[in-house]
């Protein structure tokens, strides 16, 4: 998924806020903003995924301002947000009759979760928007593929995790719960290392995911979404075996779609941006559960 325009103006804004996050020191602030606008100078053109350029970002002010996640405070706020929300969305896929009908609202929660975001231009949410946007989830449904995945997961005896942000991982329990019951073994995929807002080891501590999933690993890389040539061999090789992938968030979308599909992934997400929902060819801030095989 190649970069829109306005992609520009959001990594620059998504720059300033976590360099204003990392530093309270003005002059190395100027000089993290100096080398981002370089970066972008560099780096962005017609063919550049912007989920690269984020991860380049991110590295940069890391390093400069000698922060190692300037986001983990907000990321430890949004675990704890989240779980206060957790029974009443629990409550919400229970209320299905069937198998197939609980796979389909953990599905929505796990999708409502990717609203928690920060710092995207123009996205703004709140725990009330977000509690009302469980009740709603169906009706914001742009694509769904949800009943095609469920006959393709079905059938399966592995799946592929990959984890988004932290406070949305507390909703991919739900979902983790469900396959599980449909007999699968499930291997959850953190990050390697912090990077803007997505989930570590750390977060998955608090989620209590390691209890549910088979098994937890990370992509062996900081890097935003799945770039295969930062990933570890080790990650890659699961990868490339399993039977199936769910992909959470944008970024994965961003990267994952460079590359040709070699088995079925269902991407689930809230179009937050609106060159993801172009891509999607739906309306911005909308749910998306796109099969691909």
């Amino acid at each position: 998924m190649k970069v829109e325009p306005e992609c520009a103006s959001c990594l620059l804004s998504r720059a300033q806020t976590q360099i204003y996050q990392a530093t309270t020191n003005p002059a190395l602030r100027f000089r993290c903003m100096a080398e981002i606008v370089k970066l972008l100078n560099r780096e962005f053109k017609p063919t550049t995924v912007a989920a690269d350029i984020g991860t380049t970002r991110d590295r940069i002010i890391r390093k400069l301002t000698s922060n190692p996640d300037p986001y983990k405070q907000i990321k430890k706020t949004a675990n704890e947000k989240a779980l206060k929300l957790l029974p009443q969305a629990k409550k919400f896929v229970h209320t299905g009759n069937t198998q197939q009908e609980r796979f389909k609202k953990a599905c929505l929660c796990a999708i409502v979760g990717n609203i928690m975001e920060f710092d995207i231009p123009g996205h703004k949410y709140t725990l009330k928007n977000l509690s009302k946007t469980i009740r709603d989830a169906a009706k914001d449904l742009a694509i769904d593929d949800i009943d095609k995945a469920y006959e393709i997961i079905k059938k399966a005896n592995n799946i592929l995790y990959l984890a988004d942000n932290a406070g949305e991982i507390i909703f991919d329990t739900l979902l983790i719960e469900q396959l599980k019951n449909m007999g699968l073994k499930v291997t959850y995929v953190v990050k390697g290392g912090p990077v803007i807002n997505d989930a570590t080891l750390e977060d998955v501590e608090i989620s209590n995911i390691d209890k549910l999933a088979d098994e937890v690993i990370t992509t062996g890389t900081d890097a935003v979404g799945l770039p295969k040539k930062e990933v570890s061999p080790e990650f890659l090789k699961i990868y490339d075996q399993t039977e199936i992938v769910i992909a959470k968030g944008m970024g994965h979308a961003e990267t994952i779609t460079e590359y040709k599909y070699t088995k079925p992934h269902l991407h689930l997400l809230r179009t937050k941006c609106t060159p993801v929902a172009n891509y999607f060819c739906t309306p911005r801030d909308k749910n998306i559960a796109k099969l691909i095989t």
